[in-house]
């Protein structure tokens, strides 16, 4: 059975509302959730990005299930490896050892904002597979000094460290990000239901380790206005990841989204309340090979009649397929 999860968008949303509604939604019987981990919302139109990590700290103390983790953070210019280890282990042991630490190459929307330009994906892939052995290193506990191409650490030591670690994910979206991940993740994280991507996970290491996607949906009692907001808010979700990964800005993806109409959003992301459009979608993931699927409620302020709809028709629903 796929594992059926929430995702605390904090494009969306402000900090205190974030950690209500996790809460809210290991009460409506999700299986697990996930936070985004920006500097900018993609559109305005989306109006929030508070600090993904304090939020984590505070849904770790709200919460007493739900497994949580970062969907997904970059370890590569705006936090340094050791710096983003440090995090994991403390909210690691904040939630009891509910925490996976979720990782990727990033985008420039939120990077560049230290100044540190923006590196083709080629360096960025070689930066997180250093990340990933600095972070592992310093989550097994003992000092560790590493000189990489990309980074340096000098006489690194987590004081407090969860046992066992945190697992790790890694984001895919070609050929190489997957080998990373078959090489140095526990699980994959995707955001589409590509089966090629399992089958490559398979080929280089990941046979057995679970595959986690995330599904963007707009629930409204009134369909039509599911489908303005849904174009207001989530226009940019079909660019495609190496176009996403370089925009420097909202300005920027609402430039690229001039085209895109209504009609087009709606045939990718399901709106209104129809339960049987959820449950297909889902199931393009679970015949993809995926084991979890975060489903994404767009709208901040539509968060309390979704997760409602969801514990009463929703969730029976998509486990009873």
């Amino acid at each position: 059975m796929v594992e059926i999860g929430y995702t605390m968008l904090c494009e969306q949303a402000g900090p205190s509302q974030l950690v209500e509604d996790v809460r809210n939604a290991e009460d409506a019987g999700f299986d697990f959730a996930v936070i985004s981990d920006h500097y900018f919302p993609w559109l305005d139109a989306q109006g929030h990005s508070p600090y993904a990590w304090s939020v984590l700290g505070a849904a770790a103390q709200a919460t007493t299930r739900i497994p949580l983790m970062t969907y997904v953070t970059c370890p590569l210019l705006r936090y340094h490896p050791a710096v983003v280890a440090q995090k994991a282990a403390t909210v690691s042991l904040l939630s009891d050892g509910r925490f996976t630490l979720g990782l990727g190459a990033g985008e420039n929307l939120n990077e560049h904002v230290v100044g540190r330009g923006w590196p083709p994906v080629d360096v960025r892939h070689e930066m997180l597979a250093e990340a990933v052995d600095i972070i592992r290193s310093l989550l097994r506990g003992g000092y560790v000094r590493y000189t990489g191409r990309h980074f340096t650490v000098e006489s690194a030591k987590l004081w407090d460290v969860p046992d066992p670690p945190p697992r790790i994910g890694i984001a895919v979206s070609g050929r190489r990000s997957i080998e990373l991940a078959g090489a140095r993740a526990d699980a994959l994280i995707a955001t589409e239901p590509n089966p090629d991507f399992s089958t490559a996970f398979d080929e280089v290491g990941g046979a057995g380790k679970p595959r986690i996607g995330q599904l963007a949906i707009c629930y409204d009692t009134d369909e039509d206005a599911a489908r303005r907001r849904a174009h207001e808010q989530f226009r940019w979700f079909g660019l495609g990841w190496k176009v996403m990964s370089e925009l420097p800005g909202p300005a920027s993806f609402e430039q690229a989204t001039t085209f895109v109409t209504t009609a087009d959003v709606a045939r990718a992301i399901p709106c209104g309340a129809n339960v049987e459009a959820v449950v297909s979608a889902v199931r393009s993931f679970a015949d993809a090979g995926f084991t979890h699927v975060a489903l994404v409620q767009v709208g901040g302020d539509q968060q309390s009649p979704f997760l409602r709809w969801a514990e009463s028709d929703l969730l029976p629903a998509l486990r009873s397929t």
